[in-house]
């Protein structure tokens, strides 16, 4: 617990990671997507219409999660693409872990992804004019998230 006058610590939105049911040391130059939403349910109740409608929580909804990096020779991202888009039902699904580190590189806490799978896939932009690396997108579609 923090004491008045204690400087909480801020991290940096730079030094991340991202495991991939496991696999650590997936580098990625950005992540974004850790959006979840619930919605609003309003019931009119009989005799109190006049303070407005009562509001109860109603279905969750999660962003799809964008995970970018520089595009390589590794086929992974476009392979579990791949096995989706043809229809493959075996092991589509993962969890994913996006890390949160500190200055030193330790983990300070993460957001569990559950039953992750990808929905769109993005090949890298290409232009002679320029001389930026090229990047790949996947967004990935999934069921839960939880925060340790």
């Amino acid at each position: 617990m923090t004491q008045p006058g204690d400087q909480r610590i801020l991290y940096r939105a730079f030094q991340f990671t991202l495991e991939i049911d496991g696999i650590q040391n997936a580098r990625f130059q950005e992540v974004s997507g850790l959006d979840t939403t619930i919605d609003v349910i309003e019931y009119r109740e009989g005799g109190s219409s006049n303070l407005g409608p009562l509001k109860f929580p109603g279905q969750i909804k999660h962003s799809n999660l964008s995970l970018k990096r520089g595009y390589t020779d590794k086929r992974d991202l476009w392979d579990w693409f791949d096995s989706v888009m043809t229809g493959s039902t075996e092991s589509y699904r993962k969890n994913v872990s996006v890390i949160q580190l500190d200055m030193n590189g330790q983990e300070v806490y993460r957001w569990n992804i559950f039953a992750a799978f990808p929905v769109k896939y993005t090949a890298p932009s290409f232009n002679a004019k320029n001389n930026e690396i090229a990047i790949e997108t996947l967004e990935l579609a999934y069921e839960r998230i939880e925060r340790s």
